[in-house]
């Protein structure tokens, strides 16, 4: 018996990652909530403009943890090793470089349009707005599995 190495194994279930049916282009979708739209959901905005290293802890955690293993994570810690670097290249100067990539793998996991270019605009420019959508939109998929917010 020899040993064959395999590939990693990638999760591809979830849950309806366009939840509100928006029309797909070949260019992809629309966000499902506007950027502008982030007071609509009140403690992740305010948590978001007071402390975004939490909000960007707990949107990677939950996207990670949805793409790992197809459900949502059962609880997101307040402080995690992402909250952590999030504060610390916040201090440097660059946590928007960080939120740029996280925001490009949501874009790419829900056919959401844009590019690079947009989402360094958005990460610099208006963090908890991009906090706050990146998070509505990984709550419509979690819902989608039965997830409710607490």
């Amino acid at each position: 018996m020899s040993y064959a190495p395999q590939a990693p194994m990638t999760v591809q279930s979830g849950g309806n990652r366009n939840a509100k049916n928006l029309p797909v282009t070949a260019e992809g979708r629309e966000w499902s909530n506007g950027l502008c739209s982030c007071c609509d959901e009140p403690g992740t905005c305010l948590v978001a403009c007071c402390c975004p290293c939490i909000t960007y802890g707990q949107v990677k955690q939950r996207h990670e943890h949805l793409r790992t293993h197809g459900t949502p994570a059962a609880d997101p810690s307040m402080v995690s090793g992402d909250c952590c670097l999030h504060l610390f290249t916040a201090y440097c100067g660059v946590a928007f470089i960080f939120q740029m990539m996280n925001r490009g793998e949501i874009r790419s996991r829900y056919n959401i349009k844009g590019g690079g270019c947009g989402d360094l605009c958005t990460a610099c420019c208006c963090t908890p707005c991009e906090l706050v959508q990146e998070s509505r939109e990984l709550e419509l998929e979690e819902q989608s599995l039965g997830h409710q917010k607490h």
